[in-house]
């Protein structure tokens, strides 16, 4: 046997209970293909077998229920599709009729007249008997009464996997053959002290108690030791990342700031918060650290979030170096490039754009500029990342909406910098969750702006049913007369035939004949960017009354003279999205509005996210809300690469475990002793990584 051999890396159609054929099917429809990777797919819930009800005592019922009986006789019925088997099971006086109508064949092979069986399904009343529909039933053991007593783990499967009868007791022999072929090899991650100050089964009895407990206390342990793994591994690599940063020297350190100055007393027509102040000195501080800042600024839709993180490029400027701005998208490129020009303008800073579109000659200018450094500030897409695009002195990174970057394209923007590596500055206005903000940007400092600028009108938000659109129109055609403007959003460009939904075609066209003396702008993301520009130009320079749109105006469209928002389906947003949306109004003096128009028919859930976007308009309490009833999977709506997905834990129900696994995970970094345990932990990431970035939950 190689010395390299990993025996959690062995295939797992070495398991006698699965073999090649099976084996094949679990790694396409579950992407399992190893030891490690079977024993870390853990069930969704636990069917309780350890009480049998008498076959007397039997009554219809909508739960699974464990009853015994012995086969009396056995009866195919019907033909064709229509085929079924139907087997008569006694015990005492008492009856039970179970009806197989697939795999009869099967069933009438393997289930003998005279066996007692325990049998576990759902009855049902039927021509006043009672039956079973497809039982799950497996003899008694004459040896060993008790056998097949217990909590039997349920595992999420496909349908190609039901149909091949590939169910649960599949999954869970192949895991108990692994418990006890490989048992001895599973080896503890946390010493008995650590295990102790958290309350942690030994990983062995955690890995086998998750999948076959005796009891639902041992379950409950054994899941809290796993979600805790899991939840360690994962700020392990969260802060060896942050760690490392910290061994690099910083090269870029600030000057005293004239550039700053120039601009707050001259330029700037407001005065910052002490919100806003505050974040400043947190950047300044860092950038004149010992290591590169490494630092996420998030606030709320209209905090200021983008005059500080000009005032950081000053610092830097005004220190020799240059500074790319990073966004997500060429509309909110383009509008980054039109809130800083004005200002760059007024104290002599040189800013251009660079994005896909770009011309050539364009290129040259900026890729002369970027080398000779007389280009101080370059605003731009995806493209800034391209292996072409070089910095003479690149300083800082600030990169907008940065959950649509992966780690990888930060490190690739970072590494322009050929000085040392550039100071980093993050920003959101998706307000985060301290728990997701954990998991998310564990590597990070955090910095948030919940104050929000003086004299900003708060948005009325209002709920509205289908019914009530004439209404609206005409409240809609009242702001026009006054000089305003209005948005009105759908969920889709085209109608589906499997949604209900309004679409924004038929919503065009239906906005156009209720208001035939206005003109209807029309922009969603199939537009090519420049009818997209030009469309949103109309509406910007208010040739346009009405903005009809997708979801592609979220972010990055700044209009103070537009005072409604009406968001169609509303309830088939989250709440960061609408919160995102809502936020495109309520930018000028006057006072905005944001109209949710809803279905008649709402879920509970729906209820509740409608209700809190009316009540409040603190993105951080919503984001809270929007996780608890969304869950942490759905929040961001990408996941950032390079991280561990979760396979078990649960930020919205896991808060308090998370914390406390990060202190660990902490503890464990701090301590110079550990050195070999990080790097062993490490190696444990890279293997199960693989499988936890294919996961699927399908249960």
């Amino acid at each position: 046997m190689p010395p390299s051999f990993d025996l959690w890396d062995t295939p797992i159609k070495e398991l006698s209970s699965i073999g090649p054929k099976r084996a094949d099917i679990f790694a396409q429809e579950l992407h399992i293909h190893t030891f490690r990777e079977l024993l870390y797919y853990y069930p969704f819930r636990y069917d309780d077998r350890s009480t049998v009800t008498p076959l007397s005592n039997l009554t219809a019922s909508d739960l699974p229920i464990l009853t015994v009986g012995t086969i009396t006789s056995k009866q195919r019925a019907g033909d064709g599709k229509a085929g079924r088997l139907v087997i008569q099971v006694v015990d005492g006086p008492a009856s039970l009729e179970l009806v197989f109508f697939s795999g009869a064949r099967f069933y009438d092979s393997v289930l003998k007249v005279g066996v007692r069986y325990l049998i576990y399904g759902k009855p049902t009343a039927f021509n006043y008997k009672l039956s079973m529909a497809h039982p799950e039933v497996e003899p008694i053991s004459l040896s060993n009464p008790n056998a097949g007593l217990g909590f039997y783990p349920v595992y999420g499967i496909t349908e190609k996997m039901r149909r091949m009868r590939l169910d649960s007791r599949v999954i869970a022999a192949g895991i108990r053959q692994i418990i006890d072929f490989a048992g001895t090899h599973i080896t503890d991650i946390f010493s008995e002290d650590e295990r102790n100050r958290n309350q942690l089964l030994a990983r062995r009895l955690s890995l086998e108690a998750v999948h076959f407990p005796t009891s639902m206390g041992l379950a409950q342990q054994a899941i809290q030791t796993q979600k805790f793994e899991e939840l360690y591994l994962l700020q392990i690599q969260l802060l060896s990342s942050k760690t490392s940063l910290v061994s690099q020297v910083n090269g870029i350190i600030p000057t005293s700031g004239a550039l700053v100055s120039e601009f707050m007393q001259g330029v700037l027509p407001f005065i910052l918060t002490g919100a806003q102040q505050d974040v400043l000195a947190e950047i300044y501080a860092d950038m004149a650290g010992p290591t590169p800042m490494n630092r996420l600024l998030q606030g709320d839709v209209g905090s200021g979030k983008t005059v500080v993180a000009f005032i950081s490029m000053l610092y830097i400027i005004d220190s020799g170096f240059q500074v790319c701005l990073l966004a997500p998208t060429e509309v909110l490129a383009e509008q980054h490039l039109a809130s800083l020009e004005p200002w760059c303008a007024a104290i002599g800073v040189t800013i251009r754009k660079l994005s896909g579109s770009s011309s050539k000659k364009e290129r040259k200018i900026i890729d002369e500029g970027l080398t000779s450094g007389t280009l101080s500030i370059l605003v731009g897409t995806h493209a800034i990342i391209e292996d072409n695009v070089a910095f003479r002195s690149l300083g800082l990174c600030v990169i907008d909406e940065q959950h649509r970057f992966g780690v990888h394209q930060r490190a690739a923007v970072r590494s322009k910098s050929i000085m040392s590596a550039a100071h980093l500055l993050l920003m959101t206005a998706t307000p985060i969750p301290r728990t997701l903000g954990l998991t998310l940007y564990g590597d990070l400092d955090i910095s948030t702006i919940k104050q929000m600028p003086a004299g900003r009108r708060p948005i009325k938000t209002i709920h509205r049913y289908g019914r009530d659109r004439e209404k609206i129109y005409a409240f809609i055609q009242s702001e026009i007369e006054r000089g305003r403007q209005a948005y009105i959003v759908y969920p889709l460009i085209e109608a589906s035939e499997k949604l209900n939904l309004k679409d924004l075609q038929e919503g065009f066209e239906a906005v156009k004949r209720n208001f035939p003396h206005q003109e209807v702008a029309m922009v969603h993301g199939r537009l090519k960017w420049q009818d997209k520009n030009a469309q949103m130009q109309t509406f910007k320079d208010q040739k346009a009354q009405i903005l009809v749109a997708t979801t592609v105006i979220e972010v990055g469209i700044n209009i103070p003279n537009a005072s409604v928002m009406v968001i169609e389906n509303a309830e088939r947003f989250g709440l960061a999205q609408l919160h995102q949306l809502r936020g495109r109004v309520g930018r000028g003096n006057d006072q905005s509005y944001c109209i949710l128009l809803t279905s008649d028919l709402l879920g509970q859930d729906s209820k509740e996210r409608i209700k809190a976007m009316v009540e409040s308009t603190d993105g951080f309490y919503l984001a809270e809300v929007d996780m608890r009833l969304r869950g942490s999977g759905n929040l961001m709506g990408t996941q950032q690469s390079g991280l561990l997905r979760f396979m078990i834990a649960d930020l919205a129900t896991d808060a308090d475990l998370l914390v406390q696994a990060r202190k660990e995970a902490e503890t464990t970094i701090a301590d110079p002793h550990n050195t070999k345990k990080i790097a062993k932990l490490h190696v444990l990431c890279q293997k199960l990584n693989r499988f936890q970035n294919q996961y699927l939950r399908i249960g």
